[in-house]
């Protein structure tokens, strides 16, 4: 998907230059040792989501503007983005007719499976007329609460497609499009599933204080609106409270991870059987324990992280796909990394190439693992060449 995009490390060093700053200036900025920021500038760490956070506040930029987008080639995926882009900004006004139902049930379908499989560009080629279709269905049907639900979950879709590849502006403008499908649903579900991807946004920002206050604002609203006790409740605050446990875990909020974290491992009890999947919040024993060792990684614990994983990287967790596994295998990398097992680093970082080659490819932290991996002493590895090819890093390093 990339022929050369710099990583956040290298764009950090370019907008520090940009602004006339040494690196002691922008470390003192940034609350970190100067040491520290000249090792992400060169390669040597990885520049984690609260360090890009720290950098964007100090240098009064955005972290989409660090992160920068993860294909530089104004190729088939800027268009599709567009196309993208362009329908969701005319939400009310299909250009598309209203289609058979059951035609559009079987696209619904297999957006959803597209997404689940990390196969984003065949899921761009597929949006802009779903959602259409989808959108002239839910108009035309007044307030049938399945058309908007459908629609909302479709609107779920288009945002993870958005965030992977660092559209900020579009995953902003499709949140607010979820929200306002999912509030003429009648549906909880439907709308936490909108509060989830809202409290994203804010992640993806770097601003987790505000991002906890939509997780908590959803979770209040979702227990004042009616019982808990269903397994879709149990999906919806479980995925919630998720959220939670990254947002306070980056915030290094230990009250609040530990809190979000409890309640979490509580719902997902009642999934004995494996994770399942209700409108794109996948939720269970096994995505609760990934979410779980991310946080160790989060919270200076890669030990902890990296014991968390051997078990799950043996035997994956029952009803995870393959944009789950994939983000354990990051997030494996990225401990192993943190522990200078390089070897491992490298074994978990190529499995979630094999597993989900297009989030690979494009994931913020994959790329930066990869990066330090192949500056510290690992040049001559072929397969490591070959992932920075793949990732678009061979023209930088």
């Amino acid at each position: 998907m990339s022929d050369s995009a710099p990583t956040a490390g290298q764009n950090i060093q370019v907008l520090r230059k940009t602004l006339g700053w040494g690196q002691e200036h922008l470390a003192r900025r940034m609350g970190i040792s100067a040491s520290l920021l000249r090792k992400i500038e060169d390669g040597t760490r990885t520049a984690t989501p609260p360090t890009v956070a720290q950098a964007a506040k100090a240098m009064g930029v955005s972290t989409a503007r660090i992160y920068g987008t993860p294909f530089s080639d104004p190729g088939e995926a800027q268009g599709l983005l567009d196309a993208l882009r362009l329908t969701v900004r005319r939400h009310t006004l299909p250009r598309e007719d209203v289609p058979a139902l059951d035609k559009l049930a079987a696209g619904l379908a297999e957006a959803a499976q597209l997404r689940a499989d990390t196969r984003y560009l065949e899921l761009l080629r597929k949006l802009p007329k779903l959602l259409e279709q989808a959108s002239a269905v839910a108009l035309q049907a007044g307030g049938d609460a399945t058309a908007w639900g459908q629609l909302a979950d479709l609107y779920g879709c288009a945002y993870a497609v958005a965030h992977r590849l660092g559209q900020a502006d579009l995953s902003d403008m499709i949140v607010s499009r979820q929200q306002w499908a999912a509030q003429r649903t009648w549906n909880p579900e439907a709308e936490a599933g909108a509060a989830w991807n809202e409290a994203g946004t804010y992640q993806s920002a770097g601003e987790y204080s505000d991002g906890l206050a939509i997780v908590d604002r959803a979770i209040v609203r979702y227990e004042q609106g009616g019982r808990t006790d269903t397994p879709e409740a149990a999906v919806a605050l479980g995925s919630l409270h998720l959220r939670g446990v990254v947002l306070a875990s980056r915030a290094k909020d230990h009250n609040a991870w530990a809190a979000h974290h409890e309640h979490a491992k509580a719902f997902a009890e009642r999934f004995p059987g494996g994770d399942v999947l209700r409108h794109n919040l996948t939720f269970g024993p096994g995505n609760t324990a990934l979410y779980e060792l991310a946080a160790h990684v989060e919270l200076g614990r890669p030990d902890k992280a990296s014991e968390m994983a051997e078990p799950l990287m043996r035997t994956p967790p029952a009803g995870l796909g393959a944009s789950r596994i994939g983000r354990l295998c990051i997030d494996t990398a990225r401990a192993r990394l943190d522990l200078n097992d390089i070897r491992g680093a490298e074994a978990a970082l190529k499995r979630a190439h094999e597993v989900a080659p297009q989030m690979a490819e494009v994931h913020p932290m994959a790329r930066e693992v990869l990066r330090v991996l192949f500056i510290l002493h690992q040049r001559s590895r072929p397969d490591l060449i070959n992932l920075a090819k793949r990732s678009g890093l061979m023209p930088e390093l």
